[in-house]
């Protein structure tokens, strides 16, 4: 049988962007598309940001870098 719903990741790129996650994340997540991974990466924060995702959004996939490595 044909999968009708692909496999899509939305992969969000953080550092010390704790507000700006308050504001978009919840929309993201409440998402009704079956086949959704939501997968945040995270260049050394030391706001909290981790954190506040793990304890809203236990379903967000965390790739924790250990130093900040940049957008690219």
């Amino acid at each position: 049988m044909k999968n009708n719903h692909p496999s899509v990741a939305v992969v969000i790129l953080n550092w010390n962007g704790i507000e700006l996650l308050k504001s978009f994340l919840p929309e993201v997540v409440k998402s009704n598309y079956p086949n959704l991974q939501v997968i945040l990466g995270d260049n050394a924060s030391t706001d909290d940001s981790l954190a506040y995702v793990r304890e809203t959004f236990p379903q967000v996939r965390i790739i924790q870098n250990p130093v900040n490595l940049g957008f690219a």
